[in-house]
């Protein structure tokens, strides 16, 4: 655009050369001449104007030109004071974040599977190196504190009590009842040689063996069928066994001597070395299977984390009452967060440009606005000429 109105302006002052020398012998060459001599100023007028503001015309030391490079502090002060008045007051961040719609935009966008995906698998490329930057020691450190607090905090025998009234609630004891019923059976059964042997031996000496064997066959009849009669759910054995149990559970949460007696055995727990090394443990172990999950062909970690972004995505798309307070969240935190600091903003914006050295500043305004200054080169060469074939016109309708 520079090359063009620069052309412009050298045809102009060839146009009125040739129309100078033509005009004696063709009078009408007056117009022409009229034309392109006024073109000819206001096209160097123009090109004046537009060099002055970012350099000095033919590099003179004219007053009041090269505007730009000689005003970058105040023009950078004065671009970060606008943005901080007309972009960053409260009202319009709060308008325009309201406008924009960001949660129900971000809702509708992760609502689809494959954008939930893509975004876990960025997440997830992220975390490796964040895991890989962060002090193993200090972090195991911080997390035995953590748990060592929350465990210091819970009182052992009654979570134990209410534990145990939970399984008796949804009737989890009777398989721990058929399970030692299973153990007293299998028990019986791998230990039937030990048995008849030490009824033999208990025997008197003149009782016959086939006596001691019908002693035996008895005890171990007896011993099957009683068994089998405390699977019964209303068998008295086993009502018994549950009292008891629901007695225990109440003893456990209620009691005084049973919690002191929790609480010495938490504490002995927690000074055990070997608890102590598996809490110092606890965070080396999980780091490493997250990366190993991480760098599995179908990594756990990447599908719970698309999961849980595709649930929260569909679920606020779904509500438009969900929309609105996460718009109100979003809002919350752009004027709790940004817009308290806007003069911060302002004034970095004016360090960058004080910073940039005036050539810097010149071509980075030039790329944005030197075509359009380059259009009022050409517009003033043409308007100028337009003008002066006016002024000529109207002196020769005078005459």
């Amino acid at each position: 655009m520079r090359l063009i109105a620069t052309g412009l302006l050298i045809a102009m002052i060839a146009l009125l050369i040739a129309a100078r020398l033509g005009q004696p012998a063709h009078p009408w060459l007056g117009f022409v001449r009229a034309f392109a001599e006024a073109a000819t100023v206001g096209a160097c007028a123009d090109w004046f104007a537009v060099t002055a503001l970012f350099r000095r015309p033919l590099g003179l030391p004219i007053p009041h030109t090269a505007i730009v490079p000689r005003n970058k502090d105040r023009i950078g002060a004065g671009l970060g004071s606008f943005i901080e008045t007309n972009f960053l007051a409260p009202e319009l961040v709060e308008q325009k974040l309201r406008a924009l719609d960001i949660a129900g935009r971000a809702a509708t966008w992760l609502a689809q599977p494959a954008n939930a995906g893509f975004l876990a698998e960025r997440i997830a490329a992220a975390i490796p190196a964040s895991l890989r930057t962060i002090d193993d020691k200090q972090v195991g450190a911080f997390v035995e504190v953590v748990l060592l607090d929350q465990i210091r905090g819970i009182q052992l025998a009654p979570l134990a009590g209410r534990i145990l009234s939970v399984l008796i609630a949804n009737d989890h004891h009777h398989a721990v009842f058929d399970a030692l019923l299973d153990g007293a059976a299998r028990f019986a059964e791998r230990n039937r040689d030990f048995l008849r042997a030490h009824i033999e031996r208990r025997s008197s000496w003149w009782i016959p063996k086939f006596v001691d064997e019908k002693i035996y066959n008895a005890l171990m009849t007896g011993l099957q069928s009683t068994l089998t009669e405390m699977r019964a759910v209303d068998n008295p054995w086993r009502r018994q066994f549950e009292a008891r149990l629901v007695a225990f559970a109440d003893q456990l949460q209620s009691t005084p001597n049973y919690v002191a007696r929790g609480e010495r055995l938490k504490d002995d727990f927690i000074a055990s070395p070997l608890m102590r090394a598996y809490l110092a443990s606890v965070w080396l172990e999980t780091k490493q299977r997250v990366l190993a999950d991480l760098a599995a062909p179908r990594s756990l970690t990447k599908d719970w984390i698309a999961s849980l972004l595709l649930t929260i995505g569909s679920r606020v798309q779904a509500d438009p009452a969900q929309q609105a307070v996460v718009g109100g969240w979003i809002v919350g935190v752009a004027l709790s967060h940004v817009v308290p600091h806007r003069r911060e903003l302002g004034d970095f914006i004016a360090g960058v440009v004080q910073r940039w050295d005036a050539r810097t500043v010149v071509d980075k305004l030039e790329a944005q606005v030197g075509p359009d200054l380059q259009y009022i080169r050409i517009s003033g060469t043409v308007v100028g000429g337009l003008v002066g074939l006016a002024i000529y016109g109207a002196l020769v309708w005078l005459d």
